[in-house]
């Protein structure tokens, strides 16, 4: 046998296309995008990352030569590369972009081979097509960058033959270098969300998927791949997000020959997506981030997205007081006047009511799908407790959770065809209920109208919008239901925004359950937990921060003993947590002395001050040597000014801390330090430079050098105002 490696025995290489056409080069928001044409003609990205500057032809071109690889041995007789569309008719042999069968017609080839490209460039943006006559598929590759630098890509395929065509994959993925070794991904559970996991991005696959029906706990907001030892302010990373709030998946991947991909997209069961021909299918957007500097930058062009994308972008949220904690299903007018009159007095500025208020809801076992105000406990209905609440100056709010329906419920047993079920059985239930299948036009048409006869008749500002469980055994007139109920949930939120523009809505989900771009595109806020424990939330809303900027994120402080954990904290600790992010109550007020009625509005007032810039400012997370200590700041646009809290998530204190190197302010200014609200007499000696008299140094200090701190309790916060004095 003949050695197969032997360079003499290979064929000649035969002529390659002319390639004399410059690659392209996208440029924006401190990002460079480079596509180009391999010997074939196939698009590829020859660079995503860092921007590059003014390239003209000659420079393009010469890229394209210096990234030309080799043919291997034992291997295509050509030199491969991946391109734009992963692709096994091409030889990679990793996970295809596209897959599908074809039904009825000519079947013809099940997989599409695109050769022929046509890219059309506008901008920062450009769009590939391509079409395979003989497979039937058209298929088009969107890219772009926006102003911040974070690239949007998104594939169409369309089918352009005979017969139906049965998508199962629809994925967008991007190259990133191999010096890329190390992965981050996020995992969790009810109460335990965006629990951070990190490991060496070795060859394979690593792929998260979510079969929930929404985003679930568990799901990883980003796939963030980076060099070794990256932090929050060092290190080059990159990261994608799978915009969808439906079964998705996430995935990183280094095959055998060296590429090394992030990709994501729908999650498809089979026959759930079913082209006819002349129909277009549009996969979710993946949001691709890229920073040379750590977490935080990457971060920071998600956050101007999400800013500019969110329904009713403005820099200051109410104060919220939400009524759960505080009374669960104990309701009655004179009790909920009583609590409203405090958190007035307090500065709260928006009274939500919670769960309870509606037809036969006297715990979480029935009523779900009734959305009609129960009379017997408000004979009346609600109008009195929502004049009450608007005549001491506060916003009206209200639960819903209009996706789901208890089997004990006027709704279910009407009509029972509207629960979502796959077989004749309906799912188990979870917490006692099921879902309302929104592709029933009936069930559709019943909802909406009842939502809206709700926001027509009351002064309502806001809708706490709840989804408390995932989607079992989904099958809407025999085929899997999830991508239509997603999109039923998506025209949903949308046509009650249509015909109310100021109504505000909170995505929550049994807590964070459903927490990504699109869904914040139509929404508010997110709950990003149901657990307001602070020392849990001081890890979660770390995470959750990767994906959503602070405003867009509750954070409610609530009763000395957390309702979900059992832990026992102060407000300082309670309230701190809250400060740098949409904050709230969730506490019964009521129950408060004078004194207590003072220390919490003193936080409110706090907040309220800070507000400004969190809605404006820049998300920084200082990195720090201890691992018991965390620092969350907001620094101003302008960097004039910047709130830091620290607090200790360790089991002891810190008798030696490091000092704190303050990031995010200009190294060319001055800053005062001061410290906001501090400890009474008794707690912990301050630091020279961490005092509430203040002191000054200049910001390329503060960075490189950093700042003493003083000697922390565990599970106490501080909070530092820096504020420039030139």
């Amino acid at each position: 046998m003949s050695d197969d490696t032997t360079p003499t025995d290979r064929p000649d290489r035969p002529d390659r296309p002319d390639r004399s056409e410059a690659p392209l080069h996208l440029s924006r928001g401190g990002v460079s995008l480079v596509l180009g044409r391999d010997a074939g003609g196939i698009p590829v990205v020859l660079h995503w990352g860092a921007a590059l500057g003014d390239l003209d032809d000659a420079a393009l071109t010469a890229i394209m030569a210096a990234r030309e690889p080799g043919a291997a041995r034992s291997s295509y007789d050509l030199p491969r590369r991946t391109g734009l569309v992963p692709d096994g008719t091409r030889g990679f042999s990793g996970t295809p972009a596209l897959a599908g069968h074809r039904v009825g017609g000519n079947a013809g080839a099940a997989t599409p081979s695109l050769v022929d490209w046509v890219i059309d460039v506008a901008d920062a943006s450009l769009t590939c097509t391509s079409t395979d006559d003989e497979a039937g598929w058209e298929v088009q590759v969107e890219l772009g960058l926006d102003d911040a630098g974070l690239l949007h890509a998104r594939t169409s395929v369309t089918n352009t033959a005979d017969g139906d065509l049965h998508l199962a994959s629809v994925l967008t993925a991007l190259p990133v270098p191999a010096r890329a070794g190390e992965l981050l991904d996020l995992t969790g559970r009810w109460c335990k969300e965006r629990t951070p996991q990190r490991h060496p991005w070795v060859q394979g696959t690593h792929r998260r998927d979510s079969r929930r029906g929404r985003t679930g706990h568990d799901a990883t907001l980003l796939m963030v791949a980076g060099t070794p030892g990256f932090t929050f302010g060092r290190g080059e990373v990159w990261a994608v997000h799978t915009a969808w709030s439906g079964n998705h998946t996430t995935y990183a991947e280094r095959t055998p020959e060296g590429e090394c991909l992030l990709g994501g997209g729908e999650l498809l069961s089979p026959g759930e997506v079913v082209l006819a021909p002349g129909e277009t299918y549009d996969s979710p957007r993946l949001l691709c981030s890229w920073s040379g500097a750590g977490l935080d930058p990457l971060s920071h062009r998600l956050h101007a997205h999400l800013r500019a994308v969110t329904p009713r972008a403005r820099g200051e949220r109410p104060v919220i007081a939400n009524t759960w904690e505080a009374v669960y299903f104990d309701q009655s007018l004179d009790r909920l006047t009583e609590l409203a009159d405090v958190a007035a007095s307090v500065g709260v500025e928006r009274f939500v009511l919670d769960d309870g208020w509606f037809l036969g809801r006297r715990a979480d076992t029935a009523g779900l799908g009734d959305w009609t105000v129960d009379p017997t406990v408000w004979p009346e209905g609600l109008g009195p407790l929502v004049d009450h609440v608007t005549g001491v100056g506060m916003e009206f709010g209200l639960w819903v959770e209009p996706e789901m329906v208890n089997p004990d419920s006027e709704t279910a047993r009407n009509h029972p065809e509207r629960v979502l079920r796959g077989h004749a059985d309906p799912p188990i239930t979870w917490r006692h209920q099921q879902v309302l299948d929104l592709q029933d036009d009936g069930a559709y048409a019943d909802l909406r109208e009842a939502l809206l006869a709700l926001l027509d008749g009351l002064d309502i500002a806001y809708l706490k919008w709840d989804h408390n469980r995932d989607l079992t055994d989904a099958t809407h007139d025999g085929r899997p239901a999830v991508h239509g109920q997603t999109l039923a949930a998506y025209r949903l939120l949308d046509e009650l925004r249509a015909a109310h523009p100021a109504l505000e809505i909170e995505s929550c989900s049994s807590g964070g359950a459903r927490v990504d771009a699109e869904v914040l595109a139509r929404t508010d806020r997110i709950w990003p937990s149901d657990t307001i424990d602070p020392l849990e939330r001081q890890h979660l809303q770390r995470w959750t921060s990767l994906l959503v900027p602070p405003e867009l994120m509750g954070s409610h402080v609530g009763g000395p003993t957390s309702h979900t954990t059992g832990r026992t904290h102060g407000l300082r600790y309670r309230a701190a947590t809250a400060l740098l992010h949409w904050f709230g109550i969730e506490w019964d007020m009521t129950s408060l002395d004078e004194a207590g009625l003072a220390e919490l509005g003193s936080w409110i007032a706090l907040h309220k001050q800070v507000r400004p810039l969190i809605g404006t400012g820049t998300l920084v997370h200082p990195d720090h040597p201890d691992p018991a200590l965390m620092v969350t700041g907001v620094v101003a646009a302008d960097r004039s000014e910047a709130w830091y809290v620290v607090a200790t998530v360790g089991a002891t204190d810190t008798q030696h801390p490091a000092p704190l190197r303050v990031t995010g302010l200009d190294p060319g200014r001055t800053y005062r330090l001061t410290e906001e609200l501090p400890p009474p007499p008794g707690g912990a000696d301050l630091t020279d430079a961490w005092s509430a008299d203040g002191a000054e140094l200049p910001g390329r200090l503060l960075h490189e050098v950093g700042v003493a701190l003083p000697v922390l309790d565990p599970e106490e916060a501080r909070v530092l105002r820096v504020v420039a004095v030139d």
